[in-house]
C-alpha cells in the first residue's frame, strides 16, 4: 500500500486543469513531444512511435488521471498478453503509490485496482473472450498493432454508452494490416494521429541509431524506429505494387 501525503487544494486542482504539472508530480519531466500527448482531448488517440519513446508512460500518465479527476472512471488495459497488460498496470501504480495526495485504493492487487473515489484500473490479456462484458470510460491498447483484430471488435463496444469516453492506442508498426494500421490509413477524422521517430526522441542517440541500424537492416530498422508500416519478409510482392496493380475500370475481354 502506498503512503501519500496530503496536498493543497490549489495544488490538487493545477494538477487537474494542467496534465504537465501532473506528470511533473508523478515524477516525469515530459518532453514536447509527450506533453503535447498529455494535453490531448481527443476521444480517439492512435500512437505510432519508436520503441523507447514512452508511449506507455503517457499513457499510464493518462489513465490515471482521469481516474483521479473524472471519477467514477472505470479504465481498461489491453494488451497482446497479460504480462504486458499488467506491465502497464504496473507503471500506473508506481505513480499512484508516488502521487502525494491521491485517493487510497479500497481494492489492490497484481492486475487491477479500485480507488476510494470509485474509480477502477483492469488490465486484461488481449483475448476476445476476456475482454467481453466491460463497460468503460477509457481504454487503452497497448501494442495495438499487435493484438488481433477481433479484440478491437470486442473492445470498441465498451464505450458505446460514454458521450465522453476515450480510446487511446499505442504502438510500434508490426507490418501493413489489421486495426491499427487500417484506422491510421483510412480512419478518417475522428482519429488524432501522432507520430515519434527515434531520431526525434530527445533519450535516444543518434549513435544508439546507427548501431541499431546497422544490426537490424533497414527494413526492421524503418519499423522499429521510424514508424513505418513494413510488409512481412515473407511477402512475395510488395503491398504498394499490389495497390499500384488494382484498377477500378477493368474491362473483361470476349472470347
Amino acid at each position: 500500500m502506498s503512503k501519500h501525503r496530503s496536498v493543497s487544494v490549489s495544488r490538487d486542482f493545477a494538477r487537474a486543469i494542467d496534465p504537465i504539472q501532473f506528470a511533473r508530480d508523478c515524477g516525469i519531466e515530459p518532453d514536447k513531444t509527450q506533453a503535447e500527448i498529455l494535453n490531448s482531448n481527443s476521444r480517439r488517440l492512435l500512437l505510432n512511435c519508436t520503441r523507447q519513446f514512452g508511449k506507455s508512460t503517457c499513457s499510464a500518465l493518462i489513465a490515471l488521471h482521469a481516474s483521479l479527476y473524472k471519477a467514477p472512471c472505470t479504465t481498461i488495459l489491453i494488451s497482446p498478453s497479460q504480462n504486458q497488460s499488467t506491465e502497464l498496470y504496473a507503471k500506473i501504480h508506481q505513480f499512484w503509490s508516488l502521487l502525494p495526495g491521491a485517493p487510497k485504493a479500497t481494492q489492490e492487487s497484481l492486475t487491477r485496482m479500485t480507488l476510494d473515489n470509485r474509480s477502477r484500473i483492469i488490465s486484461l490479456p488481449g483475448s476476445e473472450r476476456s475482454a467481453r462484458g466491460y463497460t468503460a470510460d477509457l481504454v487503452v491498447v497497448d501494442e495495438a498493432s499487435r493484438c488481433p483484430d477481433e479484440l478491437f471488435s470486442a473492445v470498441r463496444p465498451m464505450l458505446a454508452t460514454r458521450a465522453d469516453g476515450r480510446f487511446v492506442a499505442l504502438t510500434t508498426p508490426s507490418g501493413r494490416r489489421g486495426f491499427f494500421f487500417e484506422q491510421w490509413q483510412n480512419g478518417g477524422e475522428s482519429w488524432e494521429r501522432v507520430t515519434v521517430k527515434g531520431s526525434e526522441c530527445p533519450r535516444i542517440s543518434a549513435q544508439f541509431l546507427e548501431e541499431e541500424l546497422q544490426a537490424l537492416g533497414p527494413m526492421k530498422f524503418d519499423q522499429e524506429y521510424n514508424c513505418v508500416f513494413t510488409d512481412a519478409e515473407s511477402s512475395v510482392f510488395n503491398s504498394d505494387l499490389i495497390q499500384r496493380a488494382l484498377v477500378n475500370d477493368f474491362q473483361p475481354v470476349n472470347w
